[in-house]
């Protein structure tokens, strides 16, 4: 198991925290401040236990070049606002005289943000003279980061093997609600996939169909798995040239003992915009001028009786279209049901990616999931079985 807060003593030490601040930006202010409200506790655990905290993070992709768009520096004021008006001091960089001045002048308490790690070429480069440029501003090295995770990258990989290093508290919530979600779930467990193209699941798809009792699936993606089972999808979104493969994830499936669930009829419709004129069909009666752009009403119905089979689920990515109503109808009902499960104690429910957390929220049950996973790449590949390497270093 990997070690937290609870297993290091950071009273008058400094305290190197790797976050994710890489927030969305509209004219110079933060738009969406989830990433930072999110460090507010590890932040403010370290900070009154006495640690200096260093944050760093990057931000969007300078290419180790200053970039004044792409700065930090205005995110000391929301990371300051967040922490109830603790005071955030601002380094002009992440390394070097300059970090270790502004880190030298402050005591036990005070918050440090380091500009943006991706200046240096070294951050990305997992360059190890760069790292041990970070380590030398501080005693201990803690990642509560796991949105960048998936990238063994200076600051989350090299690093954490020069200084005492622990999970911080959003890394260790993440673990903890991944590990009940694969690792050892209780069972049944069962998965909805979505999304566009298999192609970019396949992964995901392989290391499931060995890890659930159930697999939904949907989106566009299913369109590929109705045509590989020889039924015309009409003018729908479909991976023609993935067909073998997902004949192939069927048949694993078949074997691990996983069962299946695809849409048994659709919502179809000639254009994808909102208000087109739409229709329920059988999945085998798709007109060849239509489109499908969500499941109908008999398989969202049929998914949510499911659901109370189950005693964890695991989300990633939309049932349809849920961008332009009505095409979010079956992503909303499936996920009101989760929820009421999840709220009733009788399912626990992990969701995760950036379409899935967007479609949540258009059917307002965000805060009623278990779980909400906002690191989209990292939380992917996870659930594909692969190794993280910021959360390898850890140990």
């Amino acid at each position: 198991m990997h070690k937290t807060l609870d297993d290091i003593d950071v009273a008058g030490k400094r305290v190197f925290l790797r976050a994710d601040l890489n927030v969305p930006m509209r004219d110079g202010a933060v738009s969406d401040a989830t990433r930072i409200s999110r460090l507010v506790p590890t932040i403010t655990e370290l900070a009154d236990k006495g640690a200096i905290v260093i944050v760093a993070s990057h931000f969007r992709r300078p290419k180790g070049e200053p970039v004044l768009e792409m700065s930090l520096a205005p995110l000391a004021g929301p990371l300051s606002a967040a922490l109830g008006g603790r005071n955030v001091s601002f380094a002009n960089d992440c390394i070097g005289a300059e970090a270790q001045k502004v880190v030298g002048a402050v005591s036990g308490g005070h918050v440090v943000l380091l500009e943006n790690l991706r200046y240096h070429e070294g951050e990305e480069l997992n360059d190890p003279d760069f790292a041990a440029e970070l380590a030398k501003l501080a005693d201990v090295y803690v990642n509560d980061a796991f949105s960048a995770a998936h990238r063994a990258h200076a600051s989350t990989e090299a690093l954490a093997h020069l200084l005492p290093a622990a999970a911080g508290r959003m890394m260790q919530a993440e673990l903890d609600a991944l590990e009940s979600a694969l690792g050892n779930p209780e069972r049944p467990v069962g998965a909805i996939v979505g999304g566009a193209k298999v192609s970019t699941k396949l992964d995901l798809l392989g290391n499931l169909v060995g890890k659930v009792d159930m697999l939904a699936i949907g989106g566009a993606m299913a369109n590929t798995f109705l045509h590989a089972l020889g039924i015309d999808v009409g003018k729908s979104l479909c991976e023609h040239d993935m067909a073998d493969t997902a004949r192939e994830i069927l048949g694993r499936a078949d074997e691990a003992g996983c069962q299946i669930i695809l849409p048994a009829d659709a919502v179809v419709a000639r254009e994808f915009a909102e208000g087109a004129p739409s229709e329920v069909v059988p999945v085998g009666a798709v007109p060849d001028d239509m489109m499908i752009l969500d499941v109908g009403p008999g398989t969202a119905n049929g998914l949510a009786a499911k659901l109370s089979d189950l005693k964890t689920l695991v989300w990633n990515g939309p049932l349809g279209a849920f961008e332009v109503p009505p095409f979010d109808a079956g992503t909303v009902m499936v996920a009101g049901v989760a929820a009421d499960l999840t709220r009733a104690g009788l399912l626990k429910t992990i969701a995760g990616g950036g379409d899935t957390v967007a479609a949540l929220v258009a059917a307002d049950v965000l805060g009623d999931f278990s779980y909400v996973s906002t690191a989209g790449g990292a939380f992917l590949e996870w659930l594909e079985g692969k190794d993280l390497p910021g959360v390898k270093a850890l140990g």
